[in-house]
Formats: C-alpha cells, sequence, structure tokens
C-alpha cells in the first residue's frame, strides 16, 4: 500500500492533523537517533508500516548505517548527518531540524520495541482494510470475465491478510469486537426477482430437481415470499408429497405465505404456473452466484468499517474479520458443493448413455 503524503515536505499548517501513530513514528524514530544500538531490537518492522515515505526512509537509512559508538554519539553529530544524507537522497524536505525534534519527541529510548509495535498494529489495519476494499471492488466489477472466481481469490487474499495478523498478534483476552453498524443496500432487483420466480415455478413443474439443489437455500433469495415458497418446496420435497401449484400453495399456507399483506392465492397459483424452458438447476445457479457476491459484499464492507472505527483493538479486528469471512465461507462451501453436484450429475449421465448404447 502506497504511503500517504509525507508531512515533512509539506506544509502542515495546510493539512488535516496526522493520525495519531505519526506521533508514535515520531517517538519511535527519535529513540533511534538518540540511541542507534536500539535498533537491533527492531525485527519486524520495515519500511511499509510508516504512515509517511519520509518516516519510513529514515528507518532504511538508520538500518543502513553502522552505529555509532555511544560515547562518540554523545559529542558529536556525525552519524545524523550521514543519516540525514542517507535519507535526503530518497525524500526531499528532511533537514537538521527535524531530526532533532523527532529526538525531542521521543520520552523514552528504552520503549522502542513497545513504539514498534504499535506502528506495526497500524500498517496491519491498513492492510486489512485495503484487502477488504480491493473485495468490495470486485464485486462490483462487472465487466470481469471470471466473477465470481475472481471475487474468491480476493476473499482467499483477505483471509491471508487475517491471518497474518492473527500470527504477528497472538489472540488474547479482551472484550470481543462491536457489530459494525453497516446500511444494507436496499435497491429492489427486478432481474434477481425474475430469475427466482422462474426458478419456482420451474422447480414446481420438475419437483425431482429439489432434491439435487441441496446447495440452494432460503437465504439465497432476494424476496423473502420467493425464499419462504422455496422452504415450502424442500419441505413437501423432505416429505415425499407431491409437488404442484396448488399443494405448494396450500403449504404457503401454513407458512403464514398467503394472505392479502403476503400474497394473493390467485397470484401464488399465477407464479407457481409459468415455468421456463431452462434447467431449474440453471436459475438455481444464478441465485446463488448473486447471493455469493452480495455476500462477498457484504462482508467487505463490514471489514472495512471494523477498520475505520480507531477504538477497535487487533484483536477485535481480527475476531470481528473471522466472524464475516465465516458467513462468505458458507456461501463458498455451497457454491463449490454446486459444482461438485454438476459434475457427479455429468457423469452418471456418461455412464448411463455408453451402458445404453446412446453415445455411439
Amino acid at each position: 500500500m502506497p504511503p500517504t503524503p509525507d508531512p515533512v515536505e509539506d506544509n502542515l499548517d495546510a493539512r488535516p492533523p496526522p493520525p495519531p501513530v505519526f506521533h508514535v513514528e515520531q517517538a519511535l524514530l527519535g529513540a533511534l537517533l538518540l540511541q542507534p544500538h536500539r535498533v537491533a531490537d527492531l525485527t519486524g518492522i520495515s519500511f511499509e508500516a510508516f504512515s509517511t515515505a519520509g518516516h519510513g526512509t529514515l528507518l532504511t537509512a538508520i538500518r543502513s548505517l553502522p552505529a555509532p559508538e555511544p560515547a562518540e554519539h554523545a559529542k558529536t553529530t556525525t552519524w545524523l548527518n550521514r543519516v540525514l544524507t542517507a535519507a535526503g537522497e530518497q525524500t526531499r524536505g528532511l533537514t537538521t531540524a527535524y531530526l532533532h525534534h523527532l529526538i525531542q519527541c521521543c520520552p523514552e529510548p528504552r520503549h522502542a520495541p513497545a513504539y514498534a509495535r504499535i506502528i506495526e498494529a497500524e500498517h496491519s489495519r491498513r492492510l486489512l482494510r485495503a484487502a477488504a476494499h480491493r473485495l468490495i471492488q470486485t464485486t462490483l466489477d462487472t465487466s470481469l470475465p471470471h466473477r465470481v472466481a475472481t471475487t474468491l481469490a480476493e476473499a482467499g487474499t483477505l483471509t491471508t491478510v487475517v491471518d497474518d495478523i492473527a500470527t504477528r498478534f497472538p489472540t488474547r483476552s479482551g472484550p470481543l469486537p462491536r457489530t459494525p453498524a453497516t446500511t444494507p443496500v436496499t435497491t429492489r432487483d427486478e432481474e434477481a426477482g425474475e430469475e427466482e420466480r422462474l426458478l419456482l415455478a420451474t422447480v414446481t413443474a420438475r419437483p425431482g430437481s429439489v432434491e439435487r439443489m441441496r446447495w440452494l437455500v432460503p437465504g439465497d433469495f432476494t424476496h423473502p415470499l420467493h425464499a419462504g415458497l422455496w422452504q415450502c418446496l424442500t419441505t413437501l420435497t423432505r416429505r415425499g408429497t407431491p409437488i404442484d401449484p396448488v399443494t405448494v400453495q396450500w403449504e404457503a399456507q401454513h407458512h403464514g405465505l398467503v394472505s392479502a399483506e403476503a400474497a394473493e392465492p390467485r397470484e401464488l397459483l399465477g407464479l407457481l404456473s409459468e415455468p421456463d424452458g431452462c434447467e431449474p438447476e440453471y436459475w438455481g445457479e444464478q441465485i446463488l452466484q448473486r447471493s455469493l457476491l452480495t455476500t462477498a459484499h457484504h462482508t467487505g464492507r463490514r471489514i472495512e468499517t471494523l477498520t475505520d472505527d480507531p477504538a477497535t483493538t487487533t484483536y477485535q479486528l481480527v475476531v470481528g474479520s473471522r466472524r464475516a469471512l465465516a458467513d462468505l465461507n458458507s456461501v463458498r462451501a455451497r457454491w463449490q458443493d454446486r459444482s461438485r453436484a454438476w459434475i457427479c450429475d455429468f457423469s452418471s449421465t456418461q455412464r448411463t448413455r455408453a451402458f445404453s448404447g446412446g453415445s455411439r
């Protein structure tokens, strides 16, 4: 992730106040400038962890130069001048005065490892936010040739970021994260509604397909009435009850779906009596694909909201992100089940044709 604009080389009066971690970075660099040997205590922090390019360049310069003898360093500015020269080759605007300012910003050089840990934690937050944002943008990009596969790949990258943070910051006891208050998208999708109606009518005409579509659940539907009707169809299939528009309507009545507020009987019969020529699995796949993309989008937004709250600790970021990813992983598993079921059905059909002499 590219560093933010460097306040070292810009006019701070013309910019918003720097984030809190900026002052932690100043304290760490001040500690290393004052007592250079303490750089050996820092192992995990790197240039990318800093919020500005100037600060990251200073760390790189400090590490590139041999630490001076403490007694000599206390009497001269030779080593500081070398650091300034090395850093100045990469970043404009660094001055001797700023290096002395950094030294004054450090309350206790012995706390350098603690400062570095804080900086790493904030860098992890930025990495997590960036990965969540990429996932969100991928779910919205209709130009992608393989949108679901790309979305799942970004979800995998996001999961890796969460796992890396958990490894670097081991779990400890503490309050669980608050559930982020994200605002769901409420725009009506007419295309989704039409696909759901076609599935319900086609499955009612060919009820044997319900058993083959266990990977589809009511939560995948965008319309509550359609979700309820799918639940009715799966219930009738489980009981072994004959399925047609009339029996489905009767079951829907028991589920509270038949009323003036929900749907009139004539409306339900009409919805269930207009099947499509396509296989039910085709419409089911469209519905599940939309559910997966929607869930991925919501997952990204939940994690992004967590990272935007400065009160959220690193531990809470890990726990909250894993909770959000669990919902997506559930839909991903059903998407993979759909693929396996399709392969098994195709192989079974091919074997049947071969034994019957149909494939010549």
